[in-house]
């Protein structure tokens, strides 16, 4: 993606934005050449310094087949985003603009088809989202566990590079109070890009 480097982010922040926002789009090369796209959620695990996204589609859904020709694909995510008026200036000769944050990664895919490994995987999501949903997965039975298990093709996504792009106007801190001001007032993802302007240390002070 596009990335000036005033709004270039670190491995850290992509780390809480996917934590934080794990929805993923889902990236691959279908048959036609072209991209197909798969919405869902992915775990995010450390192995040491490695980022692996872990995550599982429906079997009917050709993606996985994608994932297994071309292992090679792209995951992002987005984090707040919203509009911001050209009124935070002190000038008028202004434009609006839209502030946001993404994480893009390249990822080289491996299925995981064994129930065993696809249920280690569930478990992963399921403490992520519910915890206690976990005893009452426990709890349907081995039967219906490998019914829906077999109708799900799981994923191991290795993260080979990463692109994290935080977009706050950070170039124009003769606007950061007024910016700051309109967040704190605003819908639920403005007041968490204002949080993210307090995280990268965007004081509401008078510009220098």
């Amino acid at each position: 993606m596009y990335q000036p480097p005033q709004f270039k982010g670190q491995a850290e922040q992509a780390v809480q934005l996917i934590r934080s926002h794990p929805f993923a789009s889902l990236i691959s090369i279908d048959e036609a050449g072209l991209p197909y796209v798969t919405h869902l959620p992915l775990h995010l695990e450390m192995r040491g310094e490695q980022m692996v996204l872990l995550g599982h589609v429906a079997k009917p859904n050709p993606h996985w087949r994608y994932l297994q020709a071309r292992p090679q694909a792209v995951v992002t995510f987005l984090g707040p985003h919203a509009y911001m008026s050209p009124k935070v200036y002190p000038d008028l000769a202004r434009v609006p603009t839209w502030n946001y944050l993404a994480v893009h990664c390249t990822v080289q895919a491996t299925l995981i088809e064994e129930p065993a490994g696809k249920d280690a995987l569930l478990k992963k999501l399921i403490g992520d989202h519910e915890p206690p949903y976990a005893e009452q997965w426990r709890g349907l039975g081995e039967e219906f566990a490998h019914k829906m298990l077999a109708g799900i093709v799981a994923f191991e996504l290795q993260v080979t590079e990463l692109q994290c792009k935080i977009k706050l106007n950070q170039h124009r801190r003769e606007a950061y109070a007024a910016m700051r001001a309109v967040y704190a007032a605003g819908s639920p993802d403005e007041q968490a890009l204002g949080q993210w302007m307090d995280r990268l240390g965007m004081a509401a002070a008078d510009p220098e």
